[in-house]
C-alpha cells in the first residue's frame, strides 16, 4: 500500500519561507511523478508544481514560480517544496501527490495516491 505523509506546514510572515517534505512508501519511490498541489478555502485544488520520475524535468504553476522548488531524494524517499518570499495568497493546506505516468500532469484526477495534506498559513 503507497503512503504519503507531508510534514513542515506551519504559520510564517509574509516574505518568509517554509520547507514542505513528503515521505513516499510501499512502492519504488523512482517509478513515480511526484506534484505538488493546494487548496484554499472555498476554492478548487489547484496545481502548485510537479517533478519527473528521473528528477530532471519540473514544472511550476505560474503564482510561485521563481520562489518555489521542488527536489526529491531518492536515497530517503522523500520530495520537497521550499517556499520562499511567501505571500498571504499562499495559504492553503498543500498536498503531495504521487502519479504512475513519465510526464507531470496538472490535473489532480490524473495522480494514483495523495497524502493527508498540511496547512501554511501566511500573515501579512
Amino acid at each position: 500500500q503507497v503512503q504519503l505523509v507531508e510534514s513542515g506546514g506551519g504559520l510564517v510572515q509574509a516574505g518568509g519561507s517554509l520547507r514542505l517534505s513528503c515521505a513516499v512508501s510501499g512502492r519504488t519511490f523512482s517509478s513515480f511523478v511526484m506534484g505538488w498541489f493546494r487548496q484554499a478555502p472555498g476554492k478548487e485544488r489547484e496545481f502548485v508544481g510537479g517533478l519527473s520520475w528521473s528528477g530532471i524535468t519540473t514544472n511550476y504553476a505560474d503564482s510561485v514560480k521563481g520562489r518555489f522548488t521542488i527536489s526529491r531524494d531518492y536515497a530517503k524517499d522523500t520530495v520537497s517544496l521550499q517556499m520562499n518570499s511567501l505571500k498571504p495568497e499562499d495559504t492553503a493546506v498543500y498536498y503531495c501527490a504521487a502519479g504512475i505516468r513519465r510526464t507531470i500532469a496538472t490535473m489532480p484526477a490524473l495522480y494514483n495516491y495523495w497524502g493527508q495534506g498540511t496547512q501554511v498559513t501566511v500573515s501579512s
